[in-house]
């Protein structure tokens, strides 16, 4: 075969092999995932607040407001954002070795050394002279390896697998961020209302105290009674600043959450406002449905991913390595007292090179890749058993949230109820005043649970959209390959 030809088949045929990859690993770890949840409700519908936008359900617009203001000025998220830049121009530099590279230099200069003496005929003989030399150069030079054994397309897909990784802890820190925001805000309107419930408490316990100080010079009561009131007032009048504390470290914390000093929401939130009424609807997947939207496991995948394609790198380095080179240029020499040479110049060449002894490093390397795989194999495995838990907790969470909370509804009734008729009978001159501010002084410590309860189980349903991966949705392609992976 004619030489002309042999040289573009053989490169080829070279490419040809780099694209088989055969010192690639599978990335598949097998996950045996439960058919359903061991705590979700009975009368679980078919019908799911959007993941993407789940905290709309408590259709409270200042909730939201605040989610949009932490969306675009968020530090973590901004943080993560660049991030995933920075990722993504190292696969970029690490999918340039695939491809041949070209540098143009260019150099010039003027030399004269003691070195280079030469000899001139002259009247007198021969003249020993130093010439001075002037030198320009200039040209292409070519450089491509070729991935005979894949080892540089693996190392560009373990760059992009890290690039993914990234992304995966954008939406991790977009899903925190959504819920550490909601459920701030959430507990900062339960502490707001039982600041009230408490308020009215303290009021009830002055006036009961003026009730008994009255009896006291009527002969109606003893000073044992007032010591037993005083007690009581000033042990809840302490549990006030604790509260109060409670308010501010909420409020502050929701301005550095929207990229704000600590300070800056405080003439807003500390206005007074009710938790939201309405909930958004219970979250609705499978424990299969984790692998696609829990940024968590999807991050996991991705190690798993990155992993298997450095270890196959490393194995590559076992095999040889083929470089083509090529050069071509121009260049012109001109020394004192000669006439000018100037001339075009070119190269081309190949290197093979093949590993005989290096003292173990290419194995070693291979071993602590392999190492490296089976870590994060397991680590995907342990992060999904953690996912499972982490949601079979917040089920459990919100039922034990919300059976307090109807138990205590119910029993806030039956103190308003025990209130009324104690003071109908007052009314009726048949009862006792301090029956009466007793009765109030019950209903209104039942309240306080009750706005606990309340709280917990607004505060248990964003825990639910965060065990979920609530904050961000995904493809039906994407999923389709996420759950690849289950058997």
């Amino acid at each position: 075969m004619n030489s002309r030809y042999l040289t573009p088949l053989t490169i080829l045929s070279l490419a040809w092999l780099s694209a088989c990859t055969p010192t690639r690993v599978s990335n598949q770890v097998p996950i045996d995932s439960p058919a359903q949840w061991q705590h979700a409700p009975n009368a679980q519908t078919a019908e799911t607040a959007d993941l993407k936008t789940w905290w709309q359900g408590f259709n409270d617009p200042l909730l939201n407001e605040l989610i949009d203001k932490a969306l675009a000025t968020n530090h973590d998220l901004k943080i993560a954002t660049a991030r995933v830049r920075e990722a993504n121009a190292m696969v970029t530099v690490a999918e340039a070795a695939l491809y041949p590279s070209l540098d143009f230099s260019l150099s010039g200069g003027r030399e004269k050394r003691i070195d280079r003496i030469v000899g001139v005929p002259g009247g007198q003989g021969i003249k020993l002279i130093t010439p001075t030399a002037d030198a320009v150069s200039g040209g292409l030079a070519a450089r491509w390896e070729i991935d005979l054994f894949g080892g540089r397309h693996l190392e560009a897909e373990a760059a992009a697998a890290q690039a993914e990784g990234r992304k995966e802890g954008l939406h991790a820190t977009l899903v925190g961020l959504l819920a550490q925001v909601a459920t701030n805000y959430l507990e900062l309107r339960g502490v707001q209302q039982r600041i009230g419930v408490l308020q009215k408490n303290i009021d009830l316990q002055r006036e009961r105290l003026r009730t008994l100080q009255v009896f006291l010079k009527a002969g109606l009561a003893n000073e044992a009674d007032i010591a037993r009131q005083q007690t009581l007032l000033q042990g809840t009048e302490a549990t006030l600043p604790g509260l109060a504390n409670a308010e501010q470290n909420l409020i502050h914390r929701l301005g550095v959450l929207l990229g704000e000093p600590p300070e800056s929401l405080g003439s807003r939130l500390a206005a007074v406002g009710p938790l939201p009424k309405q909930a958004p609807a219970m979250p609705n997947l499978l424990p299969a449905d984790l692998l696609a939207q829990r940024p968590d496991l999807r991050l996991a995948q991705t190690e798993v991913s990155a992993a298997a394609a450095s270890l196959g790198s490393a194995r590559a380095d076992l095999y040889p390595k083929l470089v083509l080179s090529a050069s071509g240029g121009v260049g012109a020499l001109a020394v004192g007292g000669f006439p000018s040479l100037a001339d075009s110049v070119y190269a081309l060449g190949s290197g093979l090179s093949a590993p005989i002894f290096n003292a173990g490093r290419i194995r070693a390397h291979i071993t602590a890749a392999d190492a490296r795989l089976d870590q994060v194999a397991a680590n995907y495995e342990k992060t999904f058993l953690l996912a499972l838990e982490d949601v079979e907790n917040a089920f459990v969470a919100h039922r034990s949230a919300r059976d307090s909370f109807g138990q205590l509804t119910e029993a806030e009734a039956s103190a308003e109820k025990a209130y009324r008729l104690v003071n109908a009978l007052y009314r009726r001159g048949a009862g006792d005043y301090l029956a009466v501010l007793d009765a109030q002084r019950s209903k209104l410590a039942v309240s306080d649970e009750r706005a606990k309860a309340e709280t917990a189980v607004s505060v248990a349903m964003v825990s639910l959209y965060r065990a979920f991966g609530g904050g961000w949705t995904i493809s039906s392609s994407e999923s389709a390959t996420d759950k690849a992976s289950i058997r």
